[in-house]
């Protein structure tokens, strides 16, 4: 398809069009774009962003420039039309309103004049002395009057490398204001939209007269910018989506770059008294000022907005892109202001009352999670009732699979459990925060400790297990950290009964609010950018949820891991009894978690023994269905299904058999093809045992025990945040201890560095000290 630029005119008193270029045709497939949807609300929430049909994107003065003003930004343009490009395709309709003319322009008269005076020079002086030329300063209109062609053509050159067509159309004030100009502008743009084609519109700079102030009347907007221009136009258009690209990542509580700035997600027509706006834009005419005008009169016009940056390199590629598919990306207008907190609000709402809940005594943590143990039991009717509403709606819906609805299901032997659990953790607490871990005399009157603090606000996002948030809720309360919990719709009643439970033991001692429950529309990528506002982030659920978060996460530190690939190796000096017991127990008693085997390693000399053929019968008779590892499968004249990979979580009645020749390529093997979590060897061999135990690098290596006992709570931790698998702070599952970090504290009476240098009068002692606890607000003593 060859399509050159359509450049449209419109007469005043004709409704007809004039084209001036001619449109080459090869079989183009026309079609339909799905109309925008009945027009009159903007949308409420940016989920429904995707839903936008007709979408248009403003690009500033500051993202179609380059820093020096004098030229276009190439690449950014590039990467905006690539991404307009896909969106029309998906089946959107999209317009541009641009800026770029008098930059564009402002670069080829400069050029221009300079070529013109090195002329000059060389023919009167004989020298080129260019630099001691001064440049005029050249007229806006010039400029633009210069530069809107060459634009223009750079646009096309790019939607052309797409095969996609544009056309051109130039604006001033009047044609909005007569009421023939602005049906015929309508009909045009209507008409280019029905072909698929993407109109590029500026304000015709070259005539335009300078703005008026204070032009605005009777809630029609003058188009004094092109922020303006846009807001105007997608009213007119009766557009979805207004994206306004600019400099700045959205609208800030005061000016960027202040003290104490804040980006604003989500802005609200009633919230404009609590703005201070800064200086305007170091190029264009508008300002942030402007930009919240124009915005706010598209939103009462029915257009939902979103301001964001389009010149930051790391996003321009997929900044447009992300906003229509509803990510949390610069501001969003909305007109509907939710009855709860925002997500950010309930961050620092965490973050405050979680450190009050740090400086309270241990016995008062403690009584806070006995508390919550007691209304664990004594609330049972009213969290069994919730969870009942939670597994019809599941069981109706039929999107959970068996092993999740097991996750979601509460009893009241579940909730006794967790109470036991929650008192374990309790006893714990008394030994948490505040705890020395070394003592060092550093000189005369000069001591060093090192004691353990709260990591600060933990977000803990978990799926389809409400067990989970109780859990949390005392590790986190034992451990002096704020929390913010990210739930699994699936469970959304029986959440909100034991968030409410959490919450009324914390008022005990006016922390309520140190736990919080995110039930607003926030997407979990969007809660992983929160990268200033959350320290640490654990996710509870499928390896899928973990890889996902540790991808989206890339600034916050993730605890967990992204898959739970157990294994079990039977040695041939195994016994019997306990080898088919533990291979029962660690892949058939609960499947579906993390901890349950995966892969079955079988040493050669045991094939076609009474043991192998006891191990295939109990899983014969368990229903788990078996494949067959590449080895194994070798020694089989007709072998169950040979595994697709080795590195496969089956998180159900499904498992892997591979053989080995030896303990140390059992070792080899689990390095291989493990995910380090948890990892079993049978056999009566200690020598042997010792050695797997030595070697193997996982964060839980057992000898003749069911690898299920890889928990928290089996670990007399009273609970756990999760497992993890890494190899820097905690590992294996992790409890009370794993959610503190350290500080140190320095004692003296006025020392300074310089008292230890050459010329100084002390000296360095370095001497340990015995290790006494510290309560918070207390001093050791030596």
């Amino acid at each position: 398809i060859v399509c050159n630029a359509i450049c449209i005119t419109y007469p005043s008193s004709s409704p007809f069009l004039t084209l001036h270029a001619v449109r080459q045709w090869s079989n183009v497939p026309f079609f339909t774009v799905p109309l925008a949807r009945a027009h009159g609300k903007s949308f409420a929430h940016r989920s429904e962003l995707r839903q936008a049909k007709r979408i248009v994107v403003k690009l500033g003065s500051a993202v179609v420039t380059r820093g020096d003003e004098c030229g276009l930004a190439l690449g950014r343009l590039a990467s905006i039309v690539e991404q307009v490009v896909l969106i029309n395709r998906n089946g959107r309709e999209m317009m541009i309103v641009t800026s770029g003319a008098v930059a564009f322009g402002k670069q080829r008269l400069r050029h221009e004049i300079l070529l013109s005076q090195s002329v000059r020079q060389a023919l009167h002086s004989g020298q080129n002395q260019l630099k001691d030329m001064s440049l005029p300063v050249l007229e806006a209109r010039a400029c633009a009057a210069a530069g809107q062609s060459g634009l223009m053509a750079l646009y096309e050159a790019m939607f052309t490398q797409y095969s996609t067509c544009t056309a051109q159309i130039l604006v001033t004030n009047l044609d909005f204001h007569d009421d023939q100009k602005r049906r015929n502008l309508n009909s045009t743009l209507h008409e280019l939209l029905r072909m698929n084609i993407v109109p590029i519109i500026n304000t015709n700079d070259a005539v335009v007269p300078p703005p008026e102030p204070n032009s605005d009347l009777q809630g029609v907007i003058s188009i004094k910018d092109n922020d303006s221009l846009a807001a105007r136009l997608a009213v007119e258009m009766r557009a979805d989506l207004l994206i306004a690209l600019s400099d700045v990542e959205g609208l800030y509580d005061s000016p960027p770059g202040s003290d104490d700035a804040k980006l604003l997600d989500t802005f609200y027509p009633g919230d404009q008294h609590s703005i201070t706006y800064g200086t305007k834009s170091r190029v264009g005419i508008g300002g942030m000022e402007a930009k919240v005008k124009a915005a706010l009169w598209a939103l009462q016009g029915g257009t939902s907005v979103v301001i964001a940056n389009g010149t930051h390199p790391k996003v321009t590629g997929h900044v447009i892109t992300d906003i229509v598919e509803g990510k949390k990306v610069g501001t969003f207008f909305s007109e509907v202001k939710p009855a709860g907190p925002t997500v950010e609000q309930q961050t620092e709402m965490a973050r405050s009352a979680g450190r009050t809940l740090a400086s309270l005594e241990p016995e008062q943590r403690s009584d806070i999670i006995c508390i919550l143990a007691d209304l664990l039991t004594e609330r049972k009717d009213e969290i069994l009732s919730a969870n009942k509403n939670d597994m019809e709606h599941a069981v109706s819906t039929g999107r959970l699979s068996p092993a999740m609805l097991k996750r979601l299901s509460l009893s009241s032997s579940k909730l006794n459990s967790l109470s036991i659990g929650l008192r374990l953790i309790a006893v714990s607490s008394q030994d948490s925060v505040g705890r020395v871990l070394r003592r060092t005399r550093v000189a005369n009157k000069l001591e060093l400790e090192q004691i353990t603090v709260p990591i600060g606000v933990l977000l803990v996002i978990f799926e389809s297990r409400p067990d989970c948030l109780p859990q949390v809720s005392a590790l986190a309360i034992a451990s002096g950290n704020a929390l913010l919990l990210k739930g699994g719709k699936e469970a959304a009643n029986t959440n909100r009964i034991l968030h409410e439970l959490a919450q009324e033991a914390l008022s005990i001692h006016g922390d309520k609010d140190a736990i919080q429950l995110v039930s607003t529309r926030e997407e979990v990528e969007d809660l992983c950018r929160l990268e200033k506002m959350i320290d640490l982030i654990i996710p509870r659920g499928s390896s899928q949820l973990v890889r996902d978060i540790q991808r989206a996460a890339k600034s916050i530190p993730v605890l967990g891991h992204s898959e739970g690939i157990c294994h079990v190796y039977v040695d041939h000096e195994a016994s019997v009894d306990k080898a088919i017991k533990i291979i029962r127990d660690s892949k058939c008693d609960y499947p579906a978690a993390c901890n349950a085997m995966e892969t079955l390693l079988v040493h050669r000399d045991l094939l076609r023994t009474p043991l192998f053929d006891q191990i295939i019968d109990m899983l014969r008779t368990e229903h788990v269905k078996v494949h067959a590892g590449p080895k194994f499968a070798s020694y089989l004249t007709f072998s169950p299904s040979e595994v697709k990979s080795l590195r496969t979580e089956y998180g159900d009645l499904e498992c892997c058999i591979e053989v080995v020749d030896s303990m140390q390529e059992a070792v080899d093997h689990i390095h291989k093809y493990g995910s380090s979590h948890t990892d079993v060897i049978v056999t009566e061999n200690e020598d042997t045992a010792e050695q797997f135990l030595q070697q193997l690098d996982s964060a839980c290596v057992f000898w003749n025990a069911s690898s299920r006992f890889a928990d928290g709570y089996r670990f007399g931790l009273g609970a756990e945040v999760g497992i993890s698998t890494a190899r820097i702070h905690a590992r294996g599952p992790v409890g009370l201890e794993g959610l503190l970090t350290t500080k140190w504290v320095l004692r003296g009476e006025g020392q300074t560095a310089a008292d230890f240098s050459e010329q100084g009068s002390m000296t360095y002692l370095h001497e340990n000290l015995p290790v006494a606890q510290v309560l918070p607000g207390h001093r050791t003593t030596s």
